[in-house]
């Protein structure tokens, strides 16, 4: 949220900024453009006025000493005119402040400073040449003046200087011209595609605006949907909620809360002493909800005895936290309650329940300590007679010596084989004892290194036979590693037991996932096989289905195999027909070890 609310803020800087970037661009490019294009033209407009002040000035020095030279000319024919004696001598006062105004009018160009040296040096020369002519010309020296006069028209050719000038200066004039037409030229596109611009950053603002607009209005029509929204959920939740404000006045209340202390859904400032007949008078949890009010502290699960509206005695749990208002600077409470009572009845039950099987594990208790005491006496009172028996049948055999006739002989032998049997029970009994009582040491155990272990031990018990193995890859289950071997040897010296009959025996050995994933072991064979009618007796103890004269056995092998298979949660079945040989299968959990490899012997 707090995220969502920084992308707003940053997308809200920059639109700002596009809104004046959009605005500096409308207003200041034009305004800029025309200020540039202005000063552009009154500078182009000086150039063009500079060039005809130039050729003004050329025109202005060239009459001025032509004037000069008329009057000279005149005087020296005694054809005098009004004043033509100071307009002989006024060349000279008038042509060098032109030359001044000239040289710095061309001051920008090296070709026509270079024309007005030449310009000033034929003028001096002249002017100085007229100025003799004059002085003669006082002095009543008309051959001298003449002289004078006809050297400064050969020497200092005024005109020839005076005509480049002018035509140098002309060029100009055109060149500026030209420069001033393609300027205006150029102002009038930059103005253009201002204007251009300017349309495109208004097409640009009015369209941002408009989508503004839209997604403003948009996001106002689904805050409106989702507080409609809130409030139908929060209207419908069945848990009592209410909100209220820094005074523990009610602000908000559901009809879930309304329903179970009796006040108003559209109950607003009253106070929650008020509410429910005294539900809510524990000074404890008010002084908790204040402290969640001042210091930010969130109430969890405050559990409370209320008597509500409806008169009946509740178990409740309280919830509460601190939340702060948009729309002002005191803080509101958000109030939960949930209603426990068939939890807490629910929880006295299991208490009685507990001291209930309390009693039932002493008792456990005392009947295992009963059958330890039964398997210390199996072990210790039953073997010793036992042993007593097969001694003294054997002493009685060597003490009749060569009068044992072949009755007694078979008598005896009958006693000691029957002593044998019955100590094997004993001990087959008493490791069924303890596989029920035993701990699981579950690990990682490796079911293809458990079969070969069994295979090979089936093998050198079977000497001379053909047994044909087909022993599929097995995987690593979690399991106590002692118990399945047990586990793998009984079901594989049974299928090398009962195959016994075949010239070649054959064993197979599978595995698969069922439909819940977890493994199913298979171990087949083409032994004797049994009677379906009596596969219930398979897995009891003591139970056999052949006579001992056909298979040797005492009938607690596959007892022992169930209990283990049992105690790993998996189960075990068979399936068999007599004379087609005999399927057992059982199941293990497939949940292996994070790394199966690290149970594994190297």
């Amino acid at each position: 949220m707090i995220r969502g609310k920084v992308r707003q803020v940053a997308a809200l800087r920059w639109r700002t900024a596009g809104l004046l970037l959009a605005v500096l661009v409308i207003v200041a490019l034009p305004y800029m453009i025309t200020r540039g294009g202005a000063q552009q033209s009154l500078t182009a407009g000086e150039l063009v006025t500079r060039s005809a002040e130039v050729e003004a000035t050329v025109y202005r020095i060239a009459d001025q000493t032509h004037d000069s030279e008329s009057a000279i000319f005149h005087l020296l024919e005694n054809d005098p005119f009004a004043h033509a004696q100071s307009i002989a001598q006024s060349a000279e006062k008038t042509v060098p402040p032109l030359l001044e105004r000239l040289r710095a009018l061309t001051a920008d160009d090296a070709s026509q400073q270079h024309l007005v040296d030449q310009l000033a040096a034929v003028e001096n020369g002249r002017l100085a040449l007229m100025h003799k002519a004059f002085q003669n010309y006082q002095q009543n020296d008309h051959t001298g003046a003449d002289q004078a006069m006809s050297d400064a028209n050969a020497l200092f050719r005024v005109d020839d200087i005076a005509g480049m000038i002018v035509e140098n200066a002309r060029q100009q004039l055109e060149q500026r011209q030209e420069r001033a037409t393609q300027q205006s030229i150029n102002n009038r596109l930059v103005l253009a595609l201002t204007a251009a611009a300017q349309l495109l950053m208004l097409t640009i603002v009015v369209v941002v605006s408009e989508r503004q607009i839209g997604r403003r209005l948009r996001a106002e029509i689904g805050e409106r949907e989702a507080v409609q929204r809130s409030q139908l959920i929060f209207q419908a939740v069945r848990e009592p909620i209410a909100l209220l404000d820094n005074n523990l006045r009610t602000l908000l209340v559901n009809a879930a809360f309304s329903e179970l202390y009796g006040v108003s859904e559209n109950s607003h400032a009253e106070y929650l002493d008020d509410i429910g007949q005294g539900a809510w008078m524990d000074e404890v949890l008010q002084q908790r909800l204040r402290d969640v009010l001042l210091r930010d502290r969130e109430l969890w699960d405050y559990e409370l005895t209320q008597r509500t509206i409806d008169g009946i005695e509740r178990h409740v749990v309280i919830n509460a936290r601190r939340l702060q208002q948009q729309d002002s600077d005191n803080p509101s409470l958000l109030l939960t309650v949930s209603d426990v009572t068939a939890r807490a009845l629910v929880e006295q039950q299991v208490k009685e329940l507990n001291h209930q099987l309390e009693g039932k594990v002493a008792q456990i208790t005392d009947v295992n300590r009963e059958l330890e005491a039964f398997s210390y006496s199996v072990s210790h009172d039953l073997r010793a007679p036992l042993r007593h028996i097969a001694a003294f049948a054997q002493k009685l055999e060597h003490h009749l010596g060569g009068e044992v006739d072949d009755t007694t002989h078979h008598y005896l032998g009958v006693i000691r084989d029957a002593s044998r049997r019955m100590a094997q029970l004993i001990d087959d009994l008493l490791v069924f004892s303890r596989l029920g009582r035993g701990a699981l040491r579950l690990q990682g155990v490796d079911m293809q290194t458990l079969v070969e272990e069994a295979r090979v031990l089936c093998e050198s018990d079977a000497h001379g036979r053909h047994i044909a193995w087909d022993i599929e890859a097995l995987p690593v289950v979690v399991g106590d590693e002692n118990m399945l071997r047990t586990v793998w040897q009984n079901l594989l010296g049974n299928a090398v037991k009962y195959t016994g009959q075949r010239d070649v025996a054959k064993i197979h050995v599978s595995v698969r996932r069922d439909d819940t994933g977890n493994y199913v072991f298979t171990i087949s064979d083409n032994g004797a096989g049994f009677d379906m009618r009596y596969v219930d007796k398979l897995f009891g103890v003591f139970q056999r289905l052949h006579k001992a004269s056909e298979f040797a056995g005492n009938g607690i092998g596959l007892a022992n195999v169930r209990r283990i298979i049992m105690r790993h949660g998996g189960q075990v079945w068979a399936e068999g027909e007599p004379g087609q040989g005999a399927r057992f299968h059982f199941t293990l959990s497939a949940i292996e070890p994070p790394d199966a490899q690290q149970w594994l012997s190297p």
